[in-house]
């Protein structure tokens, strides 16, 4: 009698369970320079009119003094004039310290967070990355949201950003 309970309350409570589910992975390349810096970097969700509807993370000098780190983020210019000026940095959950060159994963879903109420449609996920005595890239990737299968997307950098992968689940 108790496994028939406990198998009824798991189906009643599985679907509740279940989540579209976002995962992206950024990579930072190893940029061989004779002065190098991390790469500021900034990864948002643009739904089809290109209005920034999501923003999913920062990342900056956010160990400078008096928040001059703050300061350049305007470097990242399609994300500043997008969404960054209008921000009240730093935001918890979304900025967060320059990373080193490697692989960052970042995981969301639709029941909390920054993807929590993106109605159904079709978005972009947009990688800025501008770099202190380098350059800057802007790469996108389009997805439908909620995903109906399981997919993964991606774009490939050239200089300041290396391969961006997006994994969809439904």
């Amino acid at each position: 009698m108790r496994t028939l309970v406990t198998a009824a309350l798991c189906g009643l409570l599985a679907p509740a369970a279940l989540a579209a589910e976002m995962e992206v992975s950024v990579e930072i390349p190893r940029i061989d320079v004779a002065e190098y810096h991390r790469p500021y970097v900034a990864v948002w969700v643009e739904d089809d009119a290109r209005k920034a509807v999501a923003n999913l993370a920062v990342w900056y000098d956010v160990g400078m003094d008096n928040r001059e780190g703050e300061k350049w983020l305007k470097d990242m210019r399609q994300w500043w004039r997008r969404s960054g000026r209008t921000l009240s940095l730093p935001v918890d959950g979304v900025t967060g310290a320059t990373r080193a060159a490697g692989t960052h994963t970042l995981a969301f879903d639709d029941a909390d967070g920054p993807l929590a109420g993106l109605a159904p449609g079709d978005y972009t996920l947009v990688v800025e990355a501008a770099r202190e005595v380098g350059g800057r890239e802007l790469l996108s990737v389009p997805f439908q949201w909620p995903p109906k299968a399981a997919q993964t997307l991606s774009e490939q950098g050239e200089s300041e950003l290396g391969a961006v992968r997006v994994r969809l689940a439904p």
